[in-house]
């Protein structure tokens, strides 16, 4: 993850929560009470998530140049070719196209009786309205992933491969889903300023626009053809005990198994630490409920082999999972077991229930890039 330091801006625009690990990612200098409309972005490379970053650096690293710092949204969205840093991995990305997604938010929303369709023996729920957020399709600058890999996987976007064997997955490296306000934006002079497989077949450098980095006709081609397998439709998030978990479900495909269908999806998972206290996920314990009536309990020590630590220096965690099932549709939902500091007392964190919904077509999304 390069390392990158605002070195004058005013965070006013962004919330509070953002302002706070903007702050741990970017280094800012709040001292400053200017509002340059030009503030100069510099990057090192090595962990930028060092409270101090400019006078902790080790020996030997230079902070190099990489762009100028733009006034993150308030209104509106971001374009394609749109550069970013993401404002909790400190990631350089670049926007690709925007979705829009529904947000069952259960932290704003009234408890209320469910009447919702979670199956029988779901936990205690509310009914959640959603609402429109804009989340975006975006890929990841290579020089990066080793530097986040230990707080977020960086090949998480995975599909079904166009072959016989049913559990069989592939993933396109270094693709991510942001939401718009993990986006803090800049803009640089280099016609190349992010390297990825994947950047120069679908942008194209045109210093006449705003972003200068306009899409090609693979791109358009890419995201309609594979639709149905990168449409990110709903996200669902709960706060428990300052420990916010959010949830986004993603529909893989269905494969014939021993003359039965098998329906799978991704899911991607956020957990991120909203208070002070420092905090370690110990444990999973997982429902899954089957349209063809089954439910089944899955427990475990961590996730993805990993206990993560949650802390006001590192507050975030993110990784993706699969699940299968001979049914078209379902539901999920559980509880993370997390730990306070210093072997302190432990506490479930639930895990807010989501749909599992099957659809479309079975086509791969490298098909027709390789």
């Amino acid at each position: 993850m390069a390392a990158c330091v605002i070195r004058r801006t005013l965070l006013s625009t962004v919330n509070k929560y953002n302002r706070k690990h903007a702050i741990s990612v970017l280094n800012v200098d709040l001292n400053s009470r200017q509002t340059p409309n030009r503030t100069r972005l510099s990057c090192s490379l090595f962990n930028v998530q060092q409270k101090r970053l400019m006078s902790s650096r080790p020996e030997g690293k230079v902070l190099e140049t990489v762009g100028v710092f733009e006034a993150p949204k308030q209104q509106g969205k971001y374009e394609t070719g749109q550069l970013f840093l993401h404002s909790v991995f400190g990631y350089r990305g670049i926007v690709l196209f925007p979705w829009h997604a529904r947000l069952y938010d259960r932290d704003v929303t009234p408890a209320t009786e469910s009447k919702s369709t979670e199956p029988p023996g779901a936990h205690r729920s509310k009914e959640v309205k959603g609402k429109t957020h804009t989340y975006y399709q975006v890929l990841i600058d290579t020089r990066d992933c080793p530097h986040i890999s230990q707080r977020s996987q960086t090949e998480a976007v995975t599909f079904l491969a166009n072959h016989d064997d049913s559990r069989a997955l592939y993933a396109i490296p270094g693709l991510d889903y942001v939401s718009h306000e993990d986006i803090l934006p800049y803009n640089s002079t280099d016609q190349v300023p992010i390297q990825h497989e994947l950047f120069e077949r679908f942008l194209q450098f045109n210093a006449s626009k705003v972003p200068p980095f306009i899409p090609r006709d693979t791109l358009q081609a890419w995201q309609e053809k594979n639709h149905p397998w990168l449409e990110l439709s709903d996200v669902h998030r709960e706060t428990t005990e300052n420990i916010r978990v959010t949830v986004i479900p993603f529909y893989m495909g269905m494969r014939e198994a021993q003359n039965s269908h098998v329906y799978w999806w991704r899911y991607c998972i956020r957990l991120e630490n909203m208070g002070e206290e420092v905090v370690q996920l110990r444990e999973r314990h997982w429902r899954i409920f089957s349209l063809s009536g089954t439910l089944e309990t899955v427990r475990g020590r961590g996730v993805v082999g990993r206990e993560p630590v949650l802390s006001e220096e590192q507050p975030a965690f993110q990784y993706s999972s699969h699940v299968s099932l001979q049914a078209p549709s379902g539901h999920m939902w559980g509880t993370f077991t997390c730990q306070r500091a210093n072997g302190g007392a432990m506490f479930e964190v639930a895990i807010p229930s989501f749909s599992l919904e099957s659809h479309g077509r079975r086509d791969s999304p490298y098909s027709f890039l390789f």
